[in-house]
């Protein structure tokens, strides 16, 4: 760490293993945990918590002020898990007082010119390419993908084990095992491909297909919808993820997409 071309604030708490390339500066109330990697010219601010084997890559900024008139330098943080990575001119906010606080996993991949803003929550195993974009105040649960340039409008929620396509405008909320994508944003199918990938048996994969087909192929509104899911499916961890994703969500979730021709 001994790096006389980098700045590291005193009151940083970096750990002895840690390596600081040249040209970067890392400010006041910093902890960076063992094995991480900070490559040349990032800038890491106020309220930075970097986990352990983490790496982030030239010209990243981590815990900037939030880009939010209401802001009034209250005592925020940024949180980043373990095993994440951090690419080229990644940007990520610290919080507000609305949540006090920016999470972002352990083992996620943030790609190149990915911008994370204020009070976002960011589960596990998460995958965002490059360009994507998340407003504040925006939840997304583990082992979501974003495609290239996906934007994501504030207060959205994204359930776990979705993909999101690449140039995706996501205005609604995007359930739990689906793919969403086409303009405006839509349910497309489940995500089977990376539902096999994780460990999901061809008899899970079908039960969730029955219940996106009664939620979105049948022709009901929401509530009929969750009644008869309810009502028909057998209790499993995954209908009562579902469930309680589309009873909790705020904005509505997507529509289905049906063609024209």
């Amino acid at each position: 760490m001994n790096q006389p071309l980098a700045y590291v604030h005193p009151g940083a708490k970096i750990a002895k293993n840690v390596v600081i390339e040249p040209f970067t500066t890392i400010h006041n109330n910093v902890v960076i945990g063992e094995g991480s990697w900070i490559g040349s010219n990032v800038t890491i601010m106020e309220g930075a918590r970097i986990g352990k084997n983490c790496s982030i890559f030239p010209g990243a900024v981590i815990s900037a002020v939030p880009q939010d008139k209401k802001f009034n330098d209250e005592d925020t943080l940024t949180i980043i898990g373990d095993n994440t990575t951090i690419r080229e001119c990644v940007t990520i906010n610290r919080g507000t007082s609305d949540r006090m606080k920016t999470v972002v996993g352990s083992n996620c991949w943030i790609m190149a010119y990915c911008h994370i803003a204020h009070d976002c929550i960011v589960g596990d195993n998460c995958i965002f390419s490059n360009n994507s974009t998340l407003a504040g105040h925006i939840n997304v649960g583990e082992h979501v993908i974003l495609a290239g340039m996906a934007a994501i409008q504030q207060f959205c929620s994204i359930g776990k084990h979705a993909f999101v396509t690449g140039g995706s405008m996501v205005r609604k909320d995007v359930p739990p095992f689906v793919k969403a994508g086409r303009e405006p944003l839509s349910y497309v199918g489940i995500n089977s491909i990376g539902l096999r990938r994780r460990g999901f048996s061809t008899e899970k994969i079908r039960e969730i297909q029955d219940i996106y087909r009664i939620l979105y192929q049948k022709n009901y509104n929401n509530s009929q919808a969750v009644a008869i899911i309810e009502a028909e499916m057998q209790a499993t961890a995954e209908r009562d993820e579902i469930l309680e994703f589309i009873k909790n969500s705020q904005r509505g979730i997507m529509k289905g997409y049906f063609s024209s021709n």
